[in-house]
């Protein structure tokens, strides 16, 4: 049965699932301090096992960032990283009744930017804002 947590901060989940997708996990104390720093997040099990995430960081108010949204491979592509989004907007969308002047960011993973932009995002370039950047060192 698939189910869904608000806000879990399982540190060994989280690393799991960022290996699970490639990622390659964080060490325990990073994660633990990513997790401790993230404004709401999404777990989905069946039944106990964890098999997807998403979270919002930011300030809250004006910027906000979708971040991480991760579903074990063998569980891809049956709609559960819709779940995590759909519920992720939700929270944007209380948000915004605050402040409609949000902005929302993501960066996407390499060939996914068509999941997002089904649920409205564009590329920054199509929005007149130029690229999305990243310090590389």
């Amino acid at each position: 049965m698939i189910k869904i947590k608000e806000n879990n901060k399982n540190v060994a989940e989280f690393n799991l699932l960022y290996d699970s997708v490639g990622w390659g996990a964080y060490d325990n104390d990073i994660s633990k301090k990513a997790l401790d720093n993230t404004f709401y997040s999404i777990s989905v099990y069946d039944d106990n096992e964890i098999i997807g995430y998403g979270r919002l960081i930011g300030d809250t108010i004006c910027f906000l960032y979708i971040q991480d949204v991760m579903v074990k491979p063998e569980y891809q592509g049956n709609k559960i990283g819709t779940m995590i989004m759909n519920k992720l907007l939700e929270k944007i969308s209380q948000i915004e009744q605050e402040n409609s002047d949000l902005r929302v960011y993501l960066g996407a993973s390499k060939n996914k930017e068509k999941f997002y932009e089904k649920f409205g995002f564009v590329k920054r370039i199509d929005a007149d804002l130029g690229y999305g950047m990243i310090l590389k060192r």
